[in-house]
């Protein structure tokens, strides 16, 4: 059984196969609650980071686009998206 406070997941591909991503709760709130054009910046972002291993770094990171910025850390094969959000 699956708790409601479990973070929503996404897959998306990786040059070594799928990474799985996972997004803390606010991180969700504000991927979901923003409008399309930043929405699909910030998703570019999650799937830049799933497609670089430079980018897989162990520890704390943060990528960043032209508005938007994304703070990650990466769990073997799990990308946990800790923090998202915009300059808009």
């Amino acid at each position: 059984m699956h708790s409601s406070s479990a973070p929503p997941s996404l897959l998306l591909p990786s040059p070594g196969g799928e990474v799985k991503v996972e997004l803390i709760q606010r991180a969700a709130d504000v991927l979901f609650d923003v409008p399309d054009e930043v929405h699909e910046e910030i998703i570019k972002l999650i799937d830049a980071v799933a497609s670089d291993p430079e980018a897989q770094v162990p520890d704390l990171a943060a990528a960043f686009g032209e508005w938007c910025w994304l703070v990650y850390i990466i769990h073997g094969d799990v990308i946990e998206v800790l923090d998202v959000g915009c300059a808009r």
